[in-house]
């Protein structure tokens, strides 16, 4: 009688368990994804905008099965940890300049060539175009997903120490630049100190003068005040910063066919809302900034090819890098845009 109680308890048992896992295995099938996405740029900056209206979309047409969780300000790392932490699926989603980008997949680095846009339309036809897809399709051997192009903005460089209207004045400014060669490459060209600084610590280095200077889309000066902290801003428009949405490979492959489509949808949504949010951030910028007190300098056409051409050599290294075909298949469909516009800087 005892054995066969004790072998009674013991099926018991098992069926028990039995149940519990298949209870537990039905409930971790109907547990929602949660998507995180992080960024060095602060709540307000239109590329975190960006990431909130995503994260909107997909909530809203997964009905919840995805929760998005949205962490700005660098809370999660700057943009190196961020692209790891894809890589690594502990992040699932983000949008990172394309400089960064290019240190794992190097190719992205033609985007970033001096002066390669005219405006901001020349570049979306570019990297809304076969040239961008085809980029976009390095990610995957990252163990990462490209999704689409949202916009950082053409870079202006800021200082402490003097306005600057030609390349003479910027020679021995300390400039923080992207842990990038071709933009340190740049600054050397012109005659600055290219000094490698993670953005999320840029305020703090300019206000204790570890450098004197910094070069970002005026999104980034209004929305992290570096107003406060540089008296002048020179409107170099030097390089169109695109900005990569990407999802990390893993988290992209446990979602289902119809997620994946609705994420690419929000994708495309969330790019034009943010594009559409940065134009305005630009415009509005400048005039904000200088009631704040700083000096807004505009190169003229002759001072704006002087930087053109003391870059020269920067372009033509990198661009026989990258390859000539590549450069001349970019610089052709952005002039398609522009060809009717008369007077135009081309390098």
């Amino acid at each position: 009688m005892r054995k066969k109680a004790i072998g009674l308890l013991l099926t018991s048992s098992v069926l028990a368990v039995s149940g519990c896992s298949s209870m537990s295995s039905e409930a971790s099938e109907d547990d929602e994804k949660v998507m995180r996405l992080a960024v060095a740029t602060s709540e307000e900056r239109s590329l975190t905008q960006g990431l909130y209206k995503f994260e909107e979309i997909v909530e809203r047409e997964t009905e919840g099965d995805v929760q998005v969780e949205v962490f700005a300000s660098g809370q999660l790392g700057g943009d190196r940890e961020v692209f790891e932490g894809l890589q690594l699926n502990t992040i699932q989603g983000t949008t990172i300049s394309t400089g960064p980008v290019a240190q794992f997949a190097e190719r992205f680095e033609v985007f970033d060539l001096p002066f390669l846009f005219e405006d901001e339309e020349s570049a979306y036809e570019v990297l809304d175009g076969s040239i961008g897809d085809d980029l976009l399709m390095d990610l995957p051997d990252q163990n990462v997903i490209g999704l689409n192009y949202w916009e950082n903005g053409f870079r202006q460089l800021t200082n402490n120490a003097r306005e600057v209207n030609s390349v003479e004045d910027v020679s021995g400014l300390d400039v923080r630049t992207l842990e990038n060669s071709l933009h340190m490459d740049l600054w050397r060209a012109l005659g600055a100190n290219p000094t490698p600084i993670n953005y999320t610590e840029l305020y703090v280095s300019l206000e204790q003068g570890t450098v004197n200077g910094q070069e970002n889309p005026v999104g980034n000066v209004t929305n992290d005040r570096f107003y406060e902290v540089q008296q002048y801003i020179t409107r170099t428009d030097h390089i169109y910063n695109a900005s990569v949405f990407m999802i990390s490979k893993p988290f992209w492959d446990s979602l289902t066919a119809e997620e994946q489509e609705i994420m690419t949808a929000a994708a495309d949504e969330a790019r034009d809302h943010q594009r559409e949010l940065n134009r305005q951030e630009s415009e509005e910028g400048y005039g904000f900034i200088e009631a704040e007190g700083m000096t807004v300098t505009e190169l003229s056409e002759e001072e704006r090819q002087e930087f053109i051409d003391a870059t020269r050599a920067v372009i033509d290294n990198y661009t026989k890098a990258n390859g000539d075909e590549l450069v001349n298949e970019i610089l052709e469909a952005s002039e398609e845009h522009n060809e009717t516009n008369e007077g135009k800087v081309t390098p």
